[in-house]
Parts: structure tokens; C-alpha cells; sequence
């Protein structure tokens, strides 16, 4: 055994091979500790644990919901509770991370903010596992000491089409890199366990299910507490039947779905395992989430003459009186009048299958598996275990079956058509056999374009592939032979033109379906959108064809198995176009009032209700909740998952534990929470005498519950991955709408993309992995924050980069330690704070804190972190170096601000820092998780142009020395030297140009101020008439800029006058211009109308400036460079 579990544990050693090394890690070490420093302050004062405002704040009955909500302002925001099979990882932490930081930032907005967290078990991923590890336990031994390596041989388990999503101890990848691939194959669960961490000696413990719901809950814990979150842990909860409470309150809501017709049973079509023995839906499948089944109609095409290689494998084998029927698969049964012939994949095995007695059909062995689950080949109620139970009473390949005649129902030849070879046949679609009308498909018409042209190379006879083409519908766009005309428009010459055939697929399907009418058959003259139904029905009726569905893709369950479509009798949620009413009515609460962050998730939630259709919310296999009214079904797990945000309104008041096996501090049992308590609990009936009385618990218990749900509903954000739009999440707002009154409806949902780690998606087998833990322990638990808020916020995929994780541990500290020391510096300026530059800092403090909430509203968590962090930093950067070079050194009071407005802003992504700042640099007495954003004015107008143009100007002359060493190391001579002693004169111009006065009017007539637009179109137009385009446009485009960034009044970028005195400005900040350019002397003049003459700021007027002078217009100042002789 010691050779496999060190080979499993390499592979877990391994995953994140690829990711950042550090080497010196003091500085982070010293964060780190900071941090655990706080989160244990955090946790014994129990910061995160909030309630609703008691009964003795607040009556039970004196206020509204709306009313409590305004006297106290609340948030509850939840992510999608983990399942248990794993610990966390970078991407369930990101998601995480925005709850968190929205969670942090309404603490700072003075509301009791809740962010709770349970744990998810229910389903059957957990239970494939462990039965596995029995399976394994039996072949190998408890410890697997009867393994041995070179029994290693078989292929891996089945891996995920796409790379691993989380962190599943039922999902591992078979694709290894190339330092494992050959040492390990991980094909026992045992394994995986060993590779992901678990200690050998500890595997054999999770042969039982609910070790599972023991061992991962605490490391859930672990990490997201090493993380910082603002978690409230009381309200934490199992699923399943092992927590009483939560079994509870499922079977309530599944008690009220039933009972208002939105469960119902019924024969229907759904994906199923037959390993598994139940159906398959999207959290129980290793692959193919999302896929559904096609329905098709499967026409029996019985054969009249066999071809003579056909005809020699079945001699003998077949009753020569039987009715063989070969079985193709179409979407399109309306077309079944033009069949000419049929084609099959010569290269494909095909069987034939018995269906009773002397009934044979011709499929694929895959059709035929699907078949079984369908009624066609067995009863319902006796399905195979294996394919082995279907076995083709003959095999045939396909190039056998050419030539073979067969009667077409419906078809124009009454007299027959053949089996023909069609190269691109699928056998993992449909039946493997197709139908040929070459009127309306554009594949067909050019597949027997071609079998005519090279009859001889396909062995096949000339007139086989040349029987007449019937018009059957009539479109506007094409005429009555679609298919052939889009051939001939789209250039198509051969089945290898598969991009126009594509094309062509799609626009004869939609001009067809939506615009033709049939020109044949029993519906002569009907639009086809209603033919096609009354044509399917016929020829079923007729017995000419049947039912049949199959994947939409390809589906792979957990336990490996190969999925299929089944018709079985199940108890489903009738979501869609099957209840009306409730579709319409969560559609238009979507479309009109739920807050979707994103335009994006608003159309996503469209779509999918639009054709999200019954769901099956019951099963045989896996951990769960008892169906109520029958008991031998468990609820499947996104069926119990879609209203528990509201039981963790009251969960921490139920049991004191995650399993609910202490009743919590109301002292409830189980037993006693009847279905109508919950409904009074969850607003759904008012309390009376006889409700207490029944069920043994205090009226002021009752009250207490709920007030707690009625002060935290609604949900203000659910937030998840984008992928759960397709069904938990449109299950989430679907269940609500029926259960709650319509005050209670969540607020918002927030979907958030994929992560990716350092630009690549994450894989352990590439090496190209990071739990979690894993980045607190590399990078301390700030940094990793930053780099989460860094990482992006749309719905596209976002990037947690490592080296933005690791550059922001060197920020930290430094500004850590720079803080330190400023702040004990007894020499920093006091007194009034009333310098230019002062005021110019203050202003910027203001301006980015105004800008960073905002953000955070937004939830723009990246630009957020740029204005409260980034951008704040330099804003501190530049005051210490404009006021230390000017002479006036930095205030003591700005910079005892600037702690603080930094604390609080950056107190949502970075706590743990923030706190050391509030706590032991400032000395609060207060945590700053308690603190609230301070009240900041707005910014003044004149500071910020001010602000501005100081950075311009600064940036145009080290621009401009720039391109004079530039021309020096070309060769070229020139007659200034930066590298000298030299002298800058900057000319400063306090009035217009005159040319410039007609494009403000043009400027002017092209802006919207209502919507901060400007007619771009119109603007070049009028702009281009008059024939200064090199001049003007400059000009044009930096007043537009200034208008649209809204900065600035509109009037005063019209008005043209200056904000500030430019000459003062320069004046102020000559000493930073010295520092900079290295220059020995900073002259400012002010010209005169001209450019020839001017006045210093001393008073002393200069004459013969130089030409530079006259290119100075106000705001934009010009600069002469001359060397000087240095000082001796």
C-alpha cells in the first residue's frame, strides 16, 4: 500500500506546481500574525453574530416590516451553500468573497449585516462516493493493504468535460501532467481520497455517508475564518435527515408545493443513470450539466427486400414472415411526405433489436439502450441493469445494410426507397438512421447530389440516388424546394462544405417552421408551426411511428455511468409553460424588479425561463429528505435548496448545532414545529390561541421567530456562479413566488463568472490549482482579499492573479510601517490646515472616498479597491512629497485623517489591516467592523482642476526633458542638455485664443447635459467645415472629455474660466517641480497678449520672451529649457 498512497499523495502535493513560489517571507509572516491576532479578537466578542431588534426594542405588532426596516436598516446576503465533499477553493472563495465584502461594507453603511452559511449534503455524489470506498474496502482491505500497484491498469474514472469546477471528492480529473501521468491513474475512490489530502489510516471512515457531514463542515469553517469572512456561525446547518429541523421544514414546503398543484406526478422524459437506478439531474452528473432530452419521431420504415449482404448475416436468424423496420429519428415529421431514401453510417455497427414477437427494428446499440428505458423494450417497471440484457439478435455493419428496400410511410414512392451510405451519420445521436428529403434539407439534397455523381465509388446503383424531389412547403424566401436553392446561393458543392451546410441547415429550419405552409398531405394549406404537431400525432396514431428521446449530449453521472433518457412515472416541480400563470409571474418579476447587477444575468433568467420546463424533484438514491406523501423518494438536491435562505432567519434559535441534536435557546423540539408553525413563522398565517396551544411552544417564542424572519426578509442578494442560473438559482426565485407574499421576494441576485488562476483555468492535473487555504497560508489572508476584489466583478470570467496577491504584502507593510512612524513623528506640522496644498490633499481624500463608496455600492469591488486603496495611497504619496519638497512638511491632522479614511475604505477587502490601524495606530476603542463611513463634504470643484493640472503640468515637462535626452542619444544637436545645470521658465496665459470661441458653441449645441452625451456625428460634421481639423479637434476632444467625466460643471467648462490662479498653483508647488526635474531654477511668468512680454511672480516684468511663450493658453502652459552655469 505504501507505494500507492505515496503515488495518490504526489498527485495532491502536486496541483499546485505551477502556481507563485515566495521566497522571503518575513514580511508577510508579520501580517499573518496581525491577523490571526484579529480574528480571534473577532471571535470571542463574537462581532459577526447579529439579530434582529428584539421584542423588547421593538413590540411584537407595532411596526411594519417597511417600518423596522427603516428604524434599524438591515442586509442579508447569502452565496449558494457548499456542498460537502471538499474543502474550499480560490473559486468558491471569490464567490464568497463578494457576499463578503457587500456584507462588510453595509456594517460601514450602519446596518446590521448578516452573511450565514450552511452546509449542503443532500444528493447523491456523497453516496456514490462512499459506496465506492465500500466496494474498494471489500477488494483491498479496511487500510487497501491488499492493493498492488500493477493492478493499475484500466483507464481512470471518466473526467469532466470541462476542468474541474470545485473542490469534489467525486470528481477528479483523468488527464495528469506529465511528471504523473504514468505513476498514477486514480482509478479507486480510495485514491482520489489519498490525492486530495485525507490521511490513509483516516479513508476508510468515510465509507459511511454521514462522516462526510462531519469531517468537511469544520474545515469549511477553518478556512473561510482564516479568510476573515463575516460569517454568522450560529445560524450554520446540514441538510438531509440527520438535522431534524432542517428534514422538517423540507417537508413543509414540499407539504405546500403539493398541495397548490405545483408538484405533480406524471410519465415524462428525463435524463437517467441505470447504474444509479434513478434519475440523473444536473448536481448529480460528473459531466453534461445543462443537457436535456430531444424528443424526436421515430418512423418505422419496414423493409420489403434486403440487400444481399443483408440478407446472408440475418438468414436464419430472423422469422422470414417478421416485420423488420429500420427506425430513423426526425425533428421535422411534417417533411415525411418527401423521403427518398434512407441513409445509415457505413462504418457504424447496427443491431437488430426483437420489440415483441416478430417485431424488429434497426438502430445503433446506444439507440436501443435508450430504447429500453422508454417502454419500447421492456416494461417501465422492470428496467435492465446492463446492456448485456439487450443483445441485437443480430449485428450488422452498416455498409451491409446499402441497397436493403424499405417502405417510407407518408412518402411520394409508394413503391419503396433504399438504404443509402451517409458518411457523416452519428452514431451518439438519435438512431443512427436518417431520413432523406431532399426538398427541405440542404444535407440531404447535397449527400444525394453526391451518391448520384459517384454511384460507382459508393457502390451503390445511379437510380437508387435519383428518385424525384416533391415540393412539400412553400416559403416567401426560397419557394417550394428550399433546400436546393440554398445549395445553389450558398455555393455548396459537396457534404464536406460543412460551414455553409451549417448555415444553410439553420436558415431552411427557421424559413420553414415560422413562414411555409404545407403544400401536401392531410394538412394541405396549414401554417407548418401547426402541421408539424397534427402530422406527428397521425403518424403515430397510425402506427407508423412512435415516441422517442434521447440526450441532447452527452451526460456522464457521478458514479460514472454513461446516462440515458427514460419515461418513467416521477414526481416533478411543473415549472414552465405548464403552469402559466407562475412562469408569467416570475418572468415579469425578473424582467421588472429584481436587481440583476448585470444586464447579462437579467437576460439569462429570461431565457431560462422561457424554456425551462418540469423538473423531477425526486429520487431513490442518495442522502436526503423523505418525500412526505411517499416516502420511499428523497427530495433531490435542488429541490430542498430553493427557500433555505429563510430557515437561516431562525436556525440559530431552533439548535445550538449544525445537527440539530441541542435545541436551541427557545428550547423547540423538532417534533413540535408543525406545518402550520412554519407557515405562521414564514408569514403565511397570523397567530391564534389554538395554534400555541397544539403545538406546546410560547407565544413569545413564536413571536420571537418571527421577528426574526420578518426583520431579515427579504434577501437582499443572492450571489453564485453564473451557472447557476440554468436551474438553482431560477428554482430559488420560481419557489419564493409561490411560497411568500410578495413583500418576502428576494431583492437581488448577483452572478459572478468563472475563476481563472494567473490567466489559465484552474486543474490539478496541469499543477494550476489553489485551495483556499493553500493562498491564506502562501499569502496571509488580506492579500489573498485584495487579489479576489482585484480579480474582476462581471459576469465573464475573472482572474486571481498571484503576483497581485504577492506585490500587495510588500504594499501592505510598508504602508503599514510608514503609518507607524509617521503618525509617532512629533515634528509633523500643527496648527491650521489652510496651505494650498493642504486643502489640495483634503480634496482628494474627499473626492476618492466619495468615489470608493460609490463603487461599493455598485458592488465594482475592483474599481473600489482602486480608489480606496490604490489610488488613496498615491493620493498620500504625492501630499508627502509636494509638501516636504515645497518646505511646509505634511500636517499632522490630514494624516491622522488620511489613517482613518483609509482604514474604513479599505476595511470591506482588507479587515484584518484596517483593524490594526483603528485598534493600535489610531486607538479606538471600538472594533472598526463596528464603525461606520465617515460623513465627507464634497469635493470642491476648483481643488480637484487644481489637482489636475499640477499632475499635467508636472508629467508635460519630464515629458518634454524626456524627448530632449531622446534627440542627445540619437546624435542630434541640440542646444539644451538636461543632464546640465539647467534653468525652466514656464509661461502661463490668462486669456483664450479667439479661434477657439467658435467651438465652444459648437461643443455647446452637441451636448446633453440631462444624460452627459454629446452628438459625436453632428460635432465632426460642423467641426470639419471649417477647416481647421489639426487645430480644432485636440481642442474639441478635451472638452468633451471634460464634460462627459461630469466633474465639472457644464457651465464652467462653457465659461472658460480658470478655477483656481495658475500662477499661484505653480508657485506652490515649485519646489516638487525642482525635485523632479533636478532643475536649479523655476521661473513663472504670466504673458501678455502676444506672447512678447510678461511678468513674473515676483512683480518683475520680462520682455523678449521666447516663441514658446505664445503657444500658452490658460490651463495648458508652456516651458522653455535653457542650461546655466552652476553655482560655484
Amino acid at each position: 500500500m505504501a507505494a500507492s498512497v505515496s503515488a495518490a499523495a504526489a498527485v495532491a502535493l502536486d496541483s499546485s506546481k505551477n502556481t507563485l513560489k515566495l521566497e522571503n517571507t518575513e514580511k508577510r509572516d508579520t501580517l499573518i500574525a496581525l491577523e490571526k491576532k484579529y480574528q480571534a479578537v473577532w471571535k470571542e466578542k463574537r462581532v459577526f453574530e447579529v439579530d434582529a431588534p428584539s421584542l423588547s426594542e421593538i413590540p411584537a405588532q407595532s411596526m411594519t416590516s417597511a417600518e423596522l426596516h427603516e428604524k434599524y436598516p438591515k442586509f442579508f446576503g447569502t452565496m449558494a451553500f457548499p456542498y460537502m465533499n471538499g474543502t474550499p477553493h480560490a473559486g468558491h472563495s471569490f464567490t464568497a468573497s463578494k457576499i463578503e465584502f457587500m456584507t462588510g461594507v453595509a456594517r460601514l453603511e450602519g446596518k446590521r449585516a448578516l452573511f450565514p452559511l450552511g452546509f449542503h449534503c443532500t444528493g447523491m455524489p456523497i453516496r456514490a462516493c462512499a459506496d465506492k470506498l465500500v466496494d474498494d474496502i471489500k477488494k483491498f482491505g479496511k487500510y487497501f493493504e491488499k492493493y498492488k500497484e500493477e493492478e493499475e491498469e484500466a483507464d481512470a474514472i471518466p473526467a469532466p468535460t470541462q476542468e474541474i469546477a470545485k473542490e469534489d471528492l467525486s470528481k477528479f480529473s483523468g488527464k495528469k501532467s506529465k511528471a504523473t501521468s504514468k505513476a498514477v491513474k486514480l482509478k479507486y475512490q480510495f485514491q482520489i481520497m489519498m490525492a486530495l489530502g485525507i490521511p490513509p489510516e483516516e479513508v476508510h471512515k468515510f465509507a459511511d455517508p454521514e462522516h462526510w457531514l462531519q469531517h468537511f463542515p469544520p474545515l469549511w469553517i477553518r478556512d473561510l475564518d482564516s479568510m476573515g469572512a463575516r460569517v454568522d456561525w450560529r445560524r450554520q446547518m446540514v441538510t438531509t435527515d440527520v438535522n431534524p429541523y432542517f428534514d422538517s421544514f423540507v417537508r413543509w414546503q414540499m407539504i405546500r408545493l403539493h398541495e397548490m398543484g405545483k408538484i405533480l406526478y406524471g410519465s415524462r422524459y428525463t435524463i437517467y443513470s441505470p447504474k444509479d437506478g434513478q434519475p440523473c439531474m444536473d448536481h448529480d452528473r460528473l459531466d453534461g450539466e445543462g443537457v436535456g432530452p430531444q424528443e424526436y419521431t421515430a418512423m418505422k420504415l419496414k423493409v420489403k427486400e434486403w440487400s444481399p449482404k443483408a440478407k446472408e448475416i440475418i438468414q436464419g436468424k430472423i422469422e422470414e414472415d417478421a416485420n423488420v423496420y429500420f427506425v430513423p429519428a426526425t425533428l421535422r415529421p411534417e417533411t415525411m411526405y418527401g423521403q427518398t431514401c434512407c441513409f445509415v453510417g457505413p462504418a457504424i455497427s447496427y443491431g437488430i433489436f426483437k420489440v415483441k414477437e416478430k417485431e424488429y427494428y434497426v438502430v445503433t446499440k446506444r439507440a436501443a439502450w435508450n430504447m429500453a428505458f422508454q417502454g419500447i423494450f421492456f416494461d417501465v417497471n422492470n428496467l435492465p441493469k446492463s446492456q448485456d440484457e439487450l443483445p441485437p439478435v443480430v449485428e450488422a455493419p452498416g455498409s451491409a445494410l446499402i441497397g436493403t428496400l424499405v417502405n417510407a410511410p407518408l412518402s411520394f414512392h409508394k413503391e419503396g426507397v433504399r438504404i443509402l451510405p451517409m458518411e457523416t451519420v452519428s452514431a451518439n445521436k438519435g438512431t443512427g438512421v436518417v431520413s432523406c428529403v431532399p426538398s427541405d434539407s440542404p444535407d440531404d439534397f447535397a449527400t444525394i447530389s453526391d451518391l448520384a455523381k459517384k454511384a460507382d465509388y459508393y457502390g451503390i446503383q445511379k437510380e437508387w440516388a435519383e428518385l424525384e424531389i416533391h415540393p412539400l412547403i412553400e416559403t416567401p424566401t426560397y419557394g417550394n424546394l428550399t433546400a436546393p436553392a440554398l445549395v445553389k446561393q450558398l455555393k455548396i458543392n459537396s457534404p464536406k462544405d460543412t460551414v455553409q451546410l451549417a448555415q444553410a441547415k439553420d436558415l431552411a429550419y427557421t424559413e420553414g417552421f415560422y413562414k411555409g405552409k404545407m403544400l401536401v398531405g392531410e394538412f394541405k394549406g396549414e401554417p407548418v408551426q401547426t402541421a408539424k404537431e397534427k402530422v406527428r400525432n397521425s403518424l403515430i396514431k397510425s402506427g407508423d411511428a412512435f415516441p422517442f428521446a434521447d440526450p441532447m449530449g452527452k451526460v456522464t453521472s457521478r458514479s460514472g455511468d454513461d446516462c440515458v433518457v427514460a419515461y418513467l412515472g416521477q414526481w416533478f416541480l411543473n415549472y414552465g409553460e405548464n403552469d402559466p400563470e407562475w412562469q408569467s409571474t416570475t418572468l415579469k418579476y425578473v424582467t421588472d424588479d429584481l436587481i440583476t447587477y448585470s444586464e447579462e444575468t437579467r437576460h439569462g433568467f429570461e431565457k431560462n425561463l422561457d424554456w425551462l420546463n418540469r423538473w423531477a424533484c425526486a429520487r431513490t438514491y442518495g442522502l436526503g429528505s423523505k418525500l412526505p406523501w411517499d416516502p420511499q423518494f428523497l427530495v433531490e438536491s435542488l429541490s430542498d435548496s430553493t427557500i433555505y435562505q429563510c430557515y437561516y432567519t431562525i436556525s440559530h434559535l431552533l439548535h445550538a448545532d449544525r445537527y440539530g441534536k441541542e435545541p436551541g435557546k427557545l428550547g423547540i423540539k423538532p417534533e413540535q414545529i408543525t406545518n402550520d408553525i412554519w407557515d405562521y413563522i414564514f408569514a403565511r398565517r397570523e397567530l391564534d390561541d389554538d395554534l400555541v396551544q397544539k403545538s406546546g411552544i410560547s407565544k413569545e417564542s413564536l413571536l420571537t421567530l418571527r421577528r426574526e424572519f420578518e426583520y431579515w426578509y427579504p434577501l437582499d442578494v443572492r450571489i453564485s456562479g453564473k451557472d447557476l442560473i440554468q436551474n438553482h438559482l431560477t428554482f430559488f426565485l420560481y419557489i419564493h413566488i409561490a411560497l411568500f407574499p410578495r413583500e418576502y421576494w428576494p431583492r437581488g441576485v448577483r452572478a459572478n463568472g468563472h475563476l481563472l488562476l494567473n490567466g489559465e483555468k484552474m486543474s490539478k492535473s496541469t499543477g494550476n490549482f489553489l485551495t483556499l487555504r493553500d493562498a491564506v497560508d502562501k499569502y496571509g489572508a488580506d492579500a489573498t482579499r485584495i487579489a479576489f476584489a482585484d480579480a474582476g466583478d462581471a459576469i465573464e470570467d475573472a482572474n486571481f492573479d498571484e503576483t497581485v496577491a504577492n506585490s500587495n504584502i510588500l504594499r501592505m507593510y510598508t504602508l503599514k510601517e510608514w503609518i507607524e512612524e509617521t503618525v509617532a513623528d512629533k515634528s509633523l506640522r500643527t496648527g491650521p490646515t489652510d496651505a494650498f496644498l493642504d486643502k489640495v490633499f483634503d480634496n482628494e481624500m474627499n473626492a476618492l472616498a466619495r468615489e470608493a463608496r460609490k463603487h461599493y455600492a455598485d458592488t465594482n469591488f475592483k474599481l473600489a479597491l482602486k480608489s480606496a486603496l490604490y489610488d488613496f495611497t498615491s493620493a498620500k504619496d504625492f501630499y508627502r512629497e509636494v509638501a516636504t519638497a515645497s518646505g511646509i512638511g505634511m500636517h499632522r491632522d490630514l494624516i491622522l485623517r488620511y489613517v482613518e479614511l483609509q482604514a474604513l475604505l479599505i476595511s470591506p477587502i482588507a479587515p484584518h489591516w484596517a483593524e490594526h490601524m483603528w485598534l493600535d495606530v489610531l486607538k479606538k476603542t471600538d472594533s472598526v467592523q463596528n464603525a461606520h463611513f465617515a460623513d465627507v463634504p464634497e469635493p470642491v470643484p476648483g481643488l480637484s482642476a487644481a489637482l489636475v493640472y499640477i499632475r499635467s503640468t508636472t508629467s508635460n515637462i519630464t515629458s518634454s526633458e524626456a524627448a530632449f535626452i531622446k534627440r542627445i542619444s540619437k546624435g542630434k544637436n541640440v542646444k539644451f542638455d538636461p543632464r546640465n545645470p539647467k534653468k525652466i521658465t514656464i509661461f502661463v496665459s490668462r486669456k483664450f485664443p479667439a479661434w477657439q470661441d467658435k467651438y465652444i458653441e459648437l461643443v455647446r449645441e452637441a451636448f446633453d447635459a440631462v444624460n452627459l452625451t454629446i452628438d459625436d456625428k453632428g460635432l465632426n460634421a460642423k467641426v470639419g467645415k471649417l477647416g481647421e481639423m489639426k487645430k480644432a479637434m485636440p481642442y474639441v476632444q478635451t472638452l468633451k472629455k471634460r464634460l462627459i467625466q461630469g466633474n465639472e460643471k457644464p457651465e464652467d467648462v462653457f465659461s472658460r474660466e480658470m478655477p483656481f490662479d495658475e500662477v499661484q498653483v505653480l508657485h506652490d508647488i515649485t519646489g516638487n517641480l525642482k525635485k523632479v526635474t533636478g532643475a536649479k531654477e523655476v521661473e513663472i511668468i504670466a504673458v501678455e497678449e502676444g506672447g512678447n512680454a510678461g511678468t513674473n511672480f515676483e512683480g518683475i516684468r520680462k520682455e523678449g520672451l521666447s516663441p514658446v511663450a505664445q503657444s500658452a493658453v490658460p490651463g495648458q502652459p508652456s516651458f522653455n529649457f535653457e542650461n546655466i552655469e552652476a553655482a560655484a
